[in-house]
């Protein structure tokens, strides 16, 4: 199972970010696990998960063509989605 990071930008606060539940109520049925969140301490809206990934091309899949709940859940953090990179476990 690969560790995969998702870096990107906020359009919101950070500390909405990191509240949310949206990122626990979408990438499970992902087939992701165990994620962590990351806040870069110069620009607190850079920020980054790192998540265990079962299935990584329905992970791609997914980002590539995000289902309505995943798009809600991106804009609902405040994520922009166009600052996006996932880097894979090599």
């Amino acid at each position: 199972m690969p560790t995969v990071i998702a870096y990107h930008e906020l359009r919101k606060d950070t500390e909405h970010w990191l509240s949310s539940p949206k990122r626990e109520e979408v990438l499970p049925a992902l087939g992701v696990s165990n994620i962590r969140t990351f806040v870069d301490q110069e620009n607190p809206r850079q920020v980054a998960v790192l998540m265990d990934v079962d299935d990584l091309d329905r992970l791609r899949s997914a980002l590539q063509n995000p289902s309505p709940e995943l798009v809600e859940a991106m804009d609902h953090d405040g994520v922009i989605a166009e600052t996006m990179t996932v880097l894979v476990e090599s």
